[in-house]
């Protein structure tokens, strides 16, 4: 251990105030992503400071979502922490739902938090779920297919380029196809990144009036780009396919391209896991010239909802886990690219991290996400790959199912975006908009 990485571990320990003479234990519900499984294999580091223990319910990201909704709006009580994003938090903290977190120690330094992360979980300037990491979206490729394709890829590429490389890059006989996207149903699955790639489309969910928009050209066209692309050049079952399952994919050398969250960079240029670890290269999400780029804005982050009983465990917990001393912690153990990125501007500061090959394209690809004007045209709404309305994971995840049964080709994609504009039209006016 170093002198650095100990004096950081003493100084945590003695910021971390423990509630009370008694140690509790804390149920704490998160997604299956790697980062958050690497945070469990650290527990004991915050067991031996606090003399808490910690339960963890992991499960896939749509359960999750379902999970931790269903809990907190009925007050289940079944978890003293859960991992949420920039969807839920402002919502969840304006019903009362969420523990405010104003009262953190100084030496926590919430000013060291991004601006755009911070914003995206506040509620009336108060933090109501802190990140463990923050992402957008760019494209992860294979530089080495890109070469033997005869192209370069641009630092900033178009959709129609990243079309025509996926398409040359495919070779289906060697089960190597030259673009992987989402797939699978769910508001924060297909959907986060359909959306997010409509946007650079000219399309939006709603006009200014609130009507729906999926019976525009915009979205006609983001849809039928997406389904014929894959057709060609996606790997087959894609319709069933989210992060988790295309992260596989690429680490075993079958994606040419793969067009998702920033924080798999670290995965898949890690030589435990990735066969394909020494041939990645890092571009910006496409665009097709209207303005926007198809990058999304998120953070998985960690709230306490409201009314547990073990607020200051919680608390505590979530000082420990969203800490510069937890990126020391996991710098010492697994190495500086996989330390959680996008949630602290001293990261990006840090001499340490500067040379990690994909550390300036994640934070270039957070920085240029604008959730406050995500669209070519006006919107009403706040958000990138979501509306931040109520209703929107309701109504996105029964659109999911229709985009992403017309990707297995079970409909249309006309009759998929008819189905979307229906429900989307009758959620909408049942809900008084």
């Amino acid at each position: 251990m170093s002198l650095k990485y100990a004096f950081g571990a003493a100084t945590a320990l003695s910021l971390i105030a423990t509630s009370g003479a008694f140690a509790e234990t804390i149920t704490i519900a998160t997604v299956n992503n790697g980062d958050m499984i690497r945070m469990q294999g650290m527990t004991a580091d915050f067991t031996a400071k606090t003399g808490h223990e910690v339960e963890w319910v992991t499960l896939e990201e749509n359960v999750l979502r379902q999970r931790v909704t269903t809990d907190i709006s009925a007050k289940g009580g079944q978890f003293d922490i859960m991992t949420i994003g920039m969807y839920e938090t402002p919502i969840w903290a304006k019903n009362g739902w969420l523990v405010g977190l104003d009262d953190l120690p100084a030496d926590y330094d919430i000013d060291d938090i991004l601006p755009a992360m911070r914003g995206g979980l506040s509620h009336e300037g108060t933090m109501y779920a802190a990140p463990f990491y923050g992402e957008s979206s760019m494209i992860m490729y294979r530089s080495d297919l890109m070469e033997k394709a005869g192209l370069e890829m641009p630092d900033a590429p178009t959709w129609d380029f990243v079309a025509d490389a996926a398409r040359k890059m495919t070779d289906k006989d060697a089960e190597i196809y030259g673009i992987c996207l989402r797939g699978k149903a769910g508001w924060g699955e297909n959907m986060a990144f359909l959306t997010a790639t409509s946007n650079a489309f000219g399309a939006r969910w709603f006009d200014e009036n609130w009507k729906p928009q999926f019976d525009s050209e915009a979205w006609s066209n983001t849809l039928n780009f997406y389904i014929e692309l894959m057709n060609d050049a996606g790997p087959p079952g894609a319709s069933n396919n989210g992060f988790n399952e295309n992260l596989s994919l690429f680490q075993q050398g079958k994606c040419g391209m793969w067009i998702d969250a920033t924080v798999a960079a670290s995965f898949v240029t890690n030589p435990k896991d990735s066969t394909v670890a020494d041939k990645v290269s890092f571009a910006l999400a496409p665009d097709t010239g209207l303005g926007k780029r198809g990058n999304w804005l998120w953070a998985w982050a960690l709230a306490i909802p409201a009314g547990t009983q073990k607020e200051g465990p919680a608390k505590e917990f979530i000082q420990w886990a969203t800490s510069k001393d937890y990126i020391e912690l996991v710098a010492a153990k697994e190495g500086w690219a996989n330390v959680p990125p996008g949630a602290r501007i001293s990261l990006y500061e840090n001499e340490n991290y500067k040379d990690i090959p994909f550390a300036k394209m994640t934070l270039d690809s957070i920085l240029s996400a604008d959730p406050t004007n995500p669209t070519v045209d006006k919107v009403p709404y706040v958000g990138v790959q979501f509306a931040a309305i109520p209703e929107f994971a309701g109504i996105a995840s029964q659109v999911g199912q229709e985009f992403s049964a017309a990707l297995a080709g079970q409909q249309t994609a006309e009759e998929a975006l008819a189905k979307a504009q229906a429900l989307t039209a009758d959620e909408m006016e049942a809900a008084g908009y």
